[in-house]
Formats: structure tokens, sequence, C-alpha cells
């Protein structure tokens, strides 16, 4: 009888520690993913944006030395499948493409206007190469260059994290490439592709399409933490029904920080469904209505509002250090 006793007290016993083991994991699985940021956390808009040229290895080395936490890298690709780091989807705004293939432009309708652009997958990493991304910035970066995606890793790998986004990517689905194919490659030929694989380096990928998103959460089925950028265009998913959706294949949203400004419950409503808030951007050349400062204008959202983390063209004037 008294071992009878025993043995029912013992499979008690299991059960209430398989039923922990099962609440902690679930628990801890739930957290995961919100837990993304230890700690306030600047985001490097561009790289230190607001000095050097956005997107070339002088603004990516600034961010770093300027205490960025993760430096952002806007990602596009070339006519020869290279993802390099760009913001627009053309080169004439922060290159001298006109001047080095003034002929090799698409025109393009728009508003009952023609326009001419120089679209970077139309021009292979070697063309691209031959650009001059630092003079429109300034003459000091001049022969500055965009960097491919793989020279981004090598310079900021272990010294701060990586955030990159893909860009546009339905557009590249049209011409016969599939970008977030390419990304996840990319991060594993480094050995970036798990979540904690370096330490110093984490990975947090963005996008403003949903989709993107999705095939990465479950058609590539990556663990890296997914972040949705909430713009006037797709802020439909700034509502707690809409959160719950986002929830269901990332972990974190990065609204335009005017959103954030004319809804701040949108703070609370991401919280309670266990999502991150990282919004954007933070310049010290376009301060916000009420603010007088950069660095005041971040502390409100920041200890105010309470959001995770923000995209900053200023890593240097970020008020938690």
């Amino acid at each position: 009888m008294e071992k009878l006793k025993l043995r029912g007290m013992a499979r008690s016993v299991a059960a209430i520690a398989s039923s922990l083991v099962v609440l902690f994991v679930t628990h801890f699985l739930s957290i995961e993913a919100f837990a993304q940021y230890t700690k306030k956390t600047v985001v490097a808009h561009r790289g230190a944006s607001a000095y050097a040229p956005e997107h070339t290895l002088e603004a990516y080395r600034l961010a770093i030395e300027q205490g960025a936490d993760y430096v952002e890298e806007d990602l596009q690709i070339t006519k020869d499948g290279v993802l390099v780091c760009l913001h627009d989807l053309t080169l004439e705004r922060t290159t001298n493409v006109e001047e080095v293939f003034p002929h090799r432009y698409r025109q393009v309708e728009r508003h009952g206007v023609t326009e001419k652009h120089w679209f970077i997958f139309d021009f292979t990493l070697e063309e691209v190469k031959q650009l001059d991304a630092g003079s429109w910035f300034d003459k000091r970066f001049a022969g500055a260059q965009i960097p491919t995606w793989q020279e981004a890793i090598q310079e900021i790998r272990g010294k701060a994290g990586l955030f990159p986004e893909t860009k546009a990517p339905e557009v590249y689905g049209r011409h016969g490439f599939d970008m977030e194919r390419l990304i996840l490659a990319e991060l594993e030929k480094n050995g970036l592709h798990q979540p904690g694989a370096d330490p110093d380096t984490p990975v947090i990928i963005q996008s403003f399409s949903a989709e993107s998103l999705r095939k990465m959460a479950f058609e590539l089925k990556t663990r890296l933490p997914l972040v949705l950028l909430l713009g006037e265009g797709n802020k439909e998913w700034a509502s707690p029904e809409g959160l719950k959706k986002v929830k269901e294949f990332a972990v974190g949203i990065g609204p335009a920080k005017s959103i954030l400004r004319a809804s701040p419950r949108l703070v609370e409503w991401a919280h309670n469904t266990g999502l991150s808030v990282t919004p954007y951007t933070f310049r010290s050349s376009a301060v916000g209505k009420g603010f007088w400062k950069v660095r005041a204008e971040m502390a409100y959202y920041l200890d105010t509002l309470d959001v995770e983390a923000l995209f900053t063209d200023n890593p240097d004037q970020f008020p938690h250090k």
C-alpha cells in the first residue's frame, strides 16, 4: 500500500513538473521575440546618415563609433543578383550615375509626366562599383562606394547588430529575383541565420511587406526576429485586431513616429499583444513639432511612450547611454 502511495505521489510530482516545463517553455517562446531588446536600443538609420553619406561603409563605421546597437541596411539587388545596400530603387539621388552611364535610364510615366530613372537592377555590381556614392553628400566623401551586403556584414560584424530591410521585394520578384531567399542564404553563409548564432551580431529583419515577412516565417521557416514597418500606406495594421494578425508572423512593429504621435495607445496595444515597438525616423534635420532637439524627441518616445528602440540618423544623440 505504501509503495502504491509513493508511486502515485511520484506520478503526481512528475505530472506537475512536466506541466511546469511546458508552461515555462510556452511562456519563454511567447516572450522570446518580445525580448529581442534587452535595453533601450538605438538603430542607426542607414548608418550615421546625418554625418556621412547614407549606406556607405563610412556611415556604418561612424554609427558604430557613435554607439549604435544595430546598423540598418536597406537591401536592393543588382542585375547579376548581388545584394547591395541602397535605400532607393534608383541610383540617381545618391550617386553620379547620370554622368557615368548617361544613356542607361528607363523612362517612367508618372502623373502624366515622363521621368528618367536609373534602376539598380539594370546595373551589374561591377558597374555599380564605378559610381561615386559620397560626393552628393559632401566632397569629403568623394569616391565612397555602394557596399555589397557582404561588405557591410564584414564591416559591422562583432561591433553591432544587423537590421536589414527587404526593399520592394515584389518589384524584384517581377524581375526574377527571390529577395527573401537571397537574404537568408547570405546570412547562412555568414553563420548568422539562427537567433543567437553570434551574440555580438544579432540580426532582425524588417519590411513594409507583410507578404515578404510571411514568406520568411512560414515558407522559409526562419526563426530570426521579424519586424513589420508601418507607414501611411499600410497603417491598417495599427489596431488591436491588426496587431494580433501581425503577431502571427512578426515579433514587432516599426511605425512612423507620426503614427505613434497621433495614436500613442498603439504602444500599449502592441505590448499587450507581445510585440515590440521601434519607431522611425528621428533626425536632427527634422525634429518633431514641440521638441527643441532630437535628443528630447527621442527621450519622449523612449520614456513617455515606452518604446523599446528607435531608428535615428543621429546615433550620437541617443539619450540612453
